[in-house]
């Protein structure tokens, strides 16, 4: 069904005076913000001397979960892997051992490109069964790409790490209404 011509509004540029032609008024919009930023009380982190406090829903390096019995925790559905907006997660799946009852595969290669990623969650949120969780750790590094794509061992490391370090992410002991919900302790 065409529209039909008397609903239509045609709406014209805005007509700019002198002033507005010359930019005046935008450069000393410009000015004031610079100059309000000037005499604020300047906040210097002493970064690496001082640890800086990161909120408690900080998105770092991810980290592959174990299960009770230390074995891996995926299940290579590729739901990770899906939901990725970057495609950095490669998983190759494998028929799991006999000896692991109740699981049909298990990831034969999990491998995260941590440069590629661009830490929004959302394979932590895909996964059906908790095995992938992003961390508190913020400053791993690397010096060259290939450090910096990280392979299943890698990733069973971090959480062995964190384990250790007693720094388990907010979100897997979330409350009732969700970790952002929660005071912060």
């Amino acid at each position: 069904m065409p529209i039909v011509e008397s609903e239509v509004r045609w709406v014209g540029a805005p007509k700019l005076g002198f002033w507005d032609q010359l930019y005046i008024p935008a450069v000393v919009d410009g000015l004031k913000t610079t100059l309000g930023h000037l005499f604020r009380k300047k906040i210097t982190e002493q970064y690496p001397e001082q640890e800086p406090k990161l909120p408690s829903n900080y998105r770092g390096v991810h980290r592959l979960n174990r299960d009770e019995t230390g074995r891996v925790k995926c299940v290579a559905c590729y739901m990770c892997a899906t939901a990725c907006p970057a495609h950095c997660i490669d998983i190759i799946a494998a028929p799991s051992p006999p000896e692991w009852t109740g699981r049909e595969k298990y990831p034969e290669t999990f491998v995260i490109d941590e440069l590629r990623c661009i830490y929004c969650g959302m394979c932590e949120e895909a996964c059906p069964v908790d095995a992938i969780e992003l961390t508190t750790l913020y400053d791993l590094t690397g010096l060259s790409r290939e450090e910096m794509v990280f392979d299943k061992e890698k990733l069973l490391s971090v959480f062995d790490t964190t384990v250790k370090a007693g720094t388990d992410p907010v979100r897997s002991s979330a409350g009732t209404l969700g970790p952002a919900s929660e005071p912060p302790k």
